[in-house]
């Protein structure tokens, strides 16, 4: 696992002054940068600055108790897990529970311990380091999961997903948004000739500059075997195809050294497009490129085909 540095942020609320100068006075000599916060709002303000990974707090405040807070953090919490310790001079148990049911980690009573303090501490900044590893690993196996492991590219999965939330943002803020199918020429051929080794370094270098010809605000990515998508938006309709042209070109003008010899591989390429009007599924968005890049391959390969979308076929029918 990842490697983190030990949490540093302590969030301390009380609202008495005579508490407060006790903690700093606990803590002075340890590693931990300490803020202060006078009650619930202030401790909440100061939450959102300073992403503690620890809290202490009292059980009584002016404006909340130490359950109240407990539960207005875990409401707000969506990544950074902190780890919360409860001041309290009740040692009841019904108390007790009440703070640990309320999102309380931990507890400790007043007078406190200051070497009992600084233990808990410990045990607090350990448990906060451990989400954060846990975190990391979750968010490499959730990459792991939308990347084709072949090419580095998002796989089908990831790439329906940006489509999909492009696709919606295009039809309420109306700007243009395209599909763009690629599909290797003959690929097969290269597998019988050159072997499953030359293939995958085929479509490696594809993805290679498919990604070099891939805006930041764009989305590109493998479909499966030998097709690529590639999500464009903001592009005008007269400037699309220009775009995608570049792209063959670009394909097209990479040398494959396979066995001494140099090769050259080609791609078609099916165009589908929305801008304006109702928006199509993304299904129909997707089987309208496939349709085209058919019309690609029947045409002579090694062409860039524009499909008609659906709504302008009704009205030419109209």
């Amino acid at each position: 696992m990842a490697q983190f540095a030990p949490p540093s942020c302590v969030l301390a609320v009380d609202d008495s002054p005579v508490s407060r100068k006790l903690l700093e006075h606990a803590l002075a000599e340890e590693p931990y940068r300490v803020v202060f916060a006078c009650d619930g709002a202030e401790a909440l303000h100061l939450l959102e600055v300073h992403r503690p990974a620890l809290i202490i707090t009292d059980w009584m405040l002016p404006d909340l108790t130490g359950p109240e807070l407990c539960r207005e953090i875990r409401a707000r919490q969506r990544e950074n897990y902190t780890y919360i310790i409860l001041l309290t001079s009740n040692a009841e148990k019904e108390q007790i529970v009440e703070g640990l049911a309320a999102g309380a980690d931990d507890y400790l009573t007043k007078p406190f311990d200051r070497l009992e303090l600084l233990a808990r501490i410990g045990v607090g900044c350990r448990t906060v380091q451990l989400h954060r590893e846990v975190a990391a690993k979750n968010r490499q196996l959730e990459e792991l999961v939308r990347t084709d492991h072949l090419t580095g590219l998002p796989n089908r999965r990831a790439v329906e997903e940006y489509a999909e939330r492009q696709l919606r943002s295009a039809a309420r803020h109306k700007f243009e948004f395209w599909l763009v199918l690629a599909d290797l020429d003959e690929f097969k051929k290269v597998n019988d000739e050159y072997g499953h080794a030359a293939g995958d370094a085929a479509l490696k270098k594809f993805a290679k500059v498919l990604k070099a010809n891939t805006r930041a605000a764009d989305f590109c990515g493998r479909l499966g075997g030998d097709e690529f998508v590639l999500a464009i938006s903001h592009v005008e309709r007269q400037d699309i195809g220009n775009v995608v042209e570049k792209l063959r070109a670009d394909l097209a003008a990479e040398n494959y050294p396979w066995e001494g010899r140099g090769a050259r591989v080609s791609a078609s390429f099916g165009v589908a497009g929305f801008f304006g009007g109702t928006a199509p599924s993304l299904e129909e968005l997707l089987a309208q490129a496939d349709r085209a890049l058919y019309e690609a391959k029947q045409a002579r390969r090694h062409r860039v085909q524009a499909g008609e979308a659906e709504h302008e076929a009704e009205a030419r029918k109209g």
